[in-house]
């Protein structure tokens, strides 16, 4: 038997993420779970933020931000990242999340994320109750723990997180790689 729903966002789980931006003046972070990949080549992605976020206009008049990837031990600051407002709070001293130094944007990055991914906004789509920032990724920094003995982003140590349906998920157990449906199998 199957149910009917209204109308509404289930393409869930999806990476839940803390943006970091920069005015200049100052820093904040703002977590997202409306983000993904747009293209390959340009590598582009995109972040959705509701207008009345502080951080909004922050990267609105930046034109950059920093996705910092979430992992098991970032994932209370990155939920106090999503229910407090940098304008209320300085959110790297309240919750000790230290600076990194971008390679190519201002903003800086988080420290203590796996992979972040330094972003220049090319678009912005106003398409309701969310604004769509379409940007080009145009520098990555992997923290090198994370790395196995092939250079590769190994997500089972960096026991990444994802947001489902207001649930915070980990991710530790791979079920199969690219192509492996189809691979064939090796013979002696």
């Amino acid at each position: 038997m199957r149910i009917d729903f209204k109308p509404g966002n289930m393409l869930y789980p999806v990476p839940v993420v803390m943006v970091s931006c920069s005015d200049g003046k100052r820093n904040d972070i703002v977590t997202v779970a409306w983000t993904g990949t747009i293209c390959t080549n340009p590598p582009m992605l995109y972040i959705s933020l509701r207008p009345s976020r502080y951080s909004y206009d922050i990267i609105k008049k930046s034109g950059e931000f920093v996705i910092n990837l979430t992992n098991e031990r970032l994932i209370k600051t990155a939920d106090e990242c999503g229910v407090k407002s940098g304008r209320d709070i300085d959110k790297w001293k309240v919750m000790k999340i230290e600076q990194l130094p971008s390679k190519v944007v201002a903003a800086p990055s988080v420290k203590e994320s796996p992979v972040c991914i330094e972003c220049k906004v090319e678009n912005i789509l106003e398409l309701g109750s969310h604004h769509m920032f379409i940007a080009k990724v145009v520098a990555v920094n992997v923290d090198s723990k994370y790395m196995d003995v092939k250079n590769k982003f190994d997500l089972t140590k960096a026991d990444m997180v994802v947001y489902n349906h207001g649930e915070y998920i980990g991710l530790s157990k791979v079920l199969g790689t690219f192509g492996y449906s189809v691979k064939k199998k090796k013979t002696r």
